[in-house]
């Protein structure tokens, strides 16, 4: 069964090419340590709730989107071991003064996920 990770951040909206290259980069070791796929979402269509929302989930400013990303694994063991060697730190192109974060850290959301049901056409 694959296993899933989930992100949610605010990135400031003038940083958007800043954040594809950043993305392109390190989502391309994702794939390399076994990822199947990676995708990163720019907010289109993201609604503002009058409970809760993305925005304040990551406490998005007035010129942030909200972005949504995940990380398709073929299962956990593959999750957890390309997850480790991601967070060791000995891959230079994760290297913070090579490809920085062009969004806050401190505010991104993540988690893993087992899929419980799918539905494809």
């Amino acid at each position: 069964m694959s296993y899933v990770d989930g992100f949610i951040l605010a990135v400031p909206t003038a940083n958007k090419a800043k954040f594809i290259e950043h993305a392109r980069t390190g989502d391309s070791i994702f794939i390399e340590y076994g990822a199947l796929r990676v995708l990163e979402c720019w907010g289109d269509d993201v609604p503002h709730g009058e409970h809760t929302d993305f925005f304040g989930a990551v406490k998005a400013k007035d010129d942030e989107t909200v972005v949504f990303s995940w990380i398709e694994w073929p299962d956990k063991a593959t999750r957890d071991a390309g997850m480790k060697k991601m967070m060791e730190g000995n891959d230079p192109r994760m290297d913070p003064e090579k490809n920085p974060w062009p969004f806050d850290g401190k505010r991104l959301i993540y988690g893993g996920f087992v899929p419980v049901m799918e539905l494809k056409k």
